[in-house]
């Protein structure tokens, strides 16, 4: 599956604000830094539909991005930006549950991980939230391409997905979807997309 067609819709600071179609949602969301931004772009073949930056913390708002007439991707704010004030981080937490809770359309999150850096409390209480509030959530690990595919198994990418699921198994019964991806080596858009189509699938089958 490709995308034909990715048009930036709206940005906003209220989930009430958000697009009044019906048309299903999938958010992309997590820490800052973690290459939220370079994933969209690789995602939708667009190098400049996300905004990227080498300083964390670039997205501040709900973005709304319309794909193939079909659906919508939705970019939203990271969390756990260390020099963020107080406030605006609770700014930031307040836009983002209010839009989770909120947000009917919403089938799915998308949690992005660095998979260079061992389970954070922050991702897993975030995750936790989104299940004991019955919304859905997959894993993206990024950056896969930083790591050594051979040499030390200890420093390769497989180790370092096999801790985190032993992470997730503590927590949950179950994993969820798990994609590895790098942006710069376009690794993973096929299994993301064709899972969001599938998804897609589903509800118009309903």
């Amino acid at each position: 599956m490709n995308i034909k067609s990715a048009k930036f819709v709206i940005s906003n600071q209220n989930a009430k604000d958000c697009p009044k179609s019906n048309l299903p949602e999938y958010a992309f969301i997590g820490r800052s830094n973690v290459g939220k931004s370079s994933l969209i772009n690789m995602l939708t073949n667009n190098k400049k539909l996300a905004k990227t930056s080498s300083k964390p913390g670039k997205t501040r708002l709900i973005n709304h991005f319309l794909i193939d007439s079909s659906w919508h991707l939705v970019d939203l704010p990271g969390y756990g930006y260390a020099k963020a004030s107080k406030s605006e981080k609770k700014i930031f937490q307040k836009l983002i549950t209010d839009y989770f809770l909120n947000r009917n359309q919403l089938v799915s999150a998308f949690i992005l991980v660095d998979v260079r850096h061992e389970a954070q409390k922050i991702d897993i209480e975030f995750m936790r939230w989104l299940t004991l509030n019955n919304i859905a959530f997959s894993i993206v690990f990024t950056k896969i391409d930083k790591l050594k595919q051979d040499g030390n198994p200890k420093d390769g990418v497989e180790n370092k997905v096999n801790n985190y699921k032993k992470v997730i198994f503590e927590n949950w019964e179950f994993l969820p979807e798990i994609f590895l991806t790098s942006s710069t080596k376009h690794l993973g858009k096929e299994n993301i997309l064709y899972y969001i189509n599938k998804l897609n699938s589903d509800i118009n089958q309903k």
